[in-house]
C-alpha cells in the first residue's frame, strides 16, 4: 500500500516539480520570480538553492519572452516548466501558446513536438480587482493541439502536474489561487500520475449530476453534502481537464441521474457550461429529465469592494438553489 502525505495543494505542486526536476534533468523551470522570490505562490521555494541557476531562471517581466522562449526550448530538446504569475496575463502570450506550441507538431507533420507546461495560478484572488481575477480556462481549451489542466485537490494537482511534464504536448496548468492552502492527501510515490483527459466521481450520487473543475468541485461538494441532508443525492463530476474533456464520465453520470447543474468561476458566455450543455443535450436527449442549470461567475468585471466580489462568484447556496430548481 503506498504511503499518503497530507499537503496542502501548495506543496503537492511543489513535490511534484522537484520530483521531476530529479527524475529528469532536462526539466527546468522559468518565470517572473521563479528563483531569487522563490516564486509568486512560493510553489518553487528552495529550488534555486538546489538546482542552481541554470535549471531555475529568472526571467525579465514578459510573458510573451518566456513563453516564447519555452517553445523554443522545447523545440530544441528540453522540457521547460514555465510559470506565468497569474493566468491574467498569459493573454500576452496568446501568439506563442496558441499560434505556435499548440500548432508546431501538426504543421511540420510530426517533425516537431514541443513538451512543455505553462503553470499559471487561476481566479479569485481576494479583492485582486478585475484584471487579476480571471477564470478564462475555456478560451484556451477551445483550440485543438493545447492540453489544459485544472486541478481541484493536492492529490490531483500531484499527479496532474507530474503527467503534463512527462506529456510530448503542450500543457496549460492552472492552479486555483483560492486552493492553494487547502490540505488533502497525497500519494508518496515518485510515479503517481493523473491520466491526461480523464475526469472522475469525486462523490457518488442518484438524483443529480453536478459537473465542475477546479475551485467549482469544492462548492459542489460542499452543496451535495447538504442536499444529502434533505434525501437530495448529488453524483459530483470532476472533469480535471478542459481538453481532452471526458465527456464520457459526464454522459455516464447524466444517464443514471437525468440532471445537470454546471459549475464553474468563469463568465457564463461562451463558457465551459455551455459546452457541456450543448454536449449533453446533443448526445443525452432522450434521458433529460429537467432543464440544465449552470452556475457560473456574474457576467461583469469582478468587483474590488469585497462584499461585491463575493457576490460576483458562485458557491455552494447558488448550487444548492440552482439543485432545488430542477428535483
Amino acid at each position: 500500500m503506498v504511503a499518503v502525505k497530507n499537503l496542502p495543494v501548495r506543496e503537492a505542486l511543489r513535490k511534484a516539480l522537484m520530483e521531476e526536476m530529479e527524475r529528469d534533468e532536462r526539466v527546468f523551470v522559468m518565470g517572473q520570480e521563479v528563483g531569487q522570490w522563490q516564486g509568486t505562490h512560493r510553489v518553487t521555494q528552495g529550488f534555486l538553492d538546489k538546482f542552481g541557476e541554470k535549471r531555475v531562471r529568472d526571467t525579465p517581466i514578459s510573458e510573451m519572452a518566456i513563453a516564447g522562449a519555452a517553445v523554443g526550448a522545447a523545440m530544441a530538446g528540453l522540457r521547460p516548466v514555465a510559470e506565468i504569475m497569474t493566468i491574467n496575463f498569459a493573454f500576452l502570450a496568446f501568439d506563442a501558446l496558441i499560434n505556435h506550441a499548440a500548432k508546431i507538431h501538426y504543421m511540420f507533420n510530426g517533425q516537431f513536438r514541443v513538451p512543455l507546461v505553462v503553470r499559471a495560478a487561476s481566479g479569485w484572488g481576494n479583492q485582486a480587482t478585475a484584471t487579476h481575477s480571471h477564470t478564462p480556462e475555456p478560451i484556451f481549451a477551445h483550440f485543438t493541439g493545447l492540453y489544459v489542466g485544472c486541478p481541484s485537490n493536492a492529490a490531483d494537482a500531484y499527479g496532474m502536474l507530474k503527467a503534463s511534464i512527462r506529456d510530448e504536448n503542450p500543457v496549460l496548468f492552472t492552479e486555483s489561487i483560492a486552493l492553494y492552502p487547502k490540505p488533502g492527501p497525497v500519494p508518496d510515490d515518485v510515479d503517481y500520475l493523473v491520466p491526461i483527459g480523464k475526469g472522475d466521481i469525486k462523490r457518488e450520487g442518484k438524483h443529480v449530476t453536478l459537473v465542475a473543475y477546479a475551485r467549482g468541485v469544492e462548492w459542489c461538494l460542499t452543496a451535495a453534502k447538504e442536499l444529502a441532508k434533505e434525501g437530495i443525492e448529488c453524483e459530483v463530476v470532476d472533469v480535471r481537464w478542459l481538453r481532452p474533456l471526458d465527456t464520457a464520465l459526464v454522459f455516464e453520470s447524466f444517464k443514471k441521474t437525468n440532471r445537470a447543474v454546471i459549475v464553474e468561476e468563469s463568465l457564463p458566455l461562451y463558457s465551459f457550461g455551455s459546452e457541456i450543455a450543448a454536449q449533453l443535450q446533443e448526445h443525452c436527449f432522450d434521458y433529460m429529465d429537467a432543464p440544465i442549470k449552470r452556475v457560473s461567475a456574474l457576467d461583469v468585471p469582478v468587483p474590488y469592494s469585497h462584499d461585491l466580489e463575493l457576490m460576483c462568484f458562485p458557491n455552494a447556496e447558488k448550487v444548492i438553489a440552482a439543485v432545488k430548481e430542477i428535483v
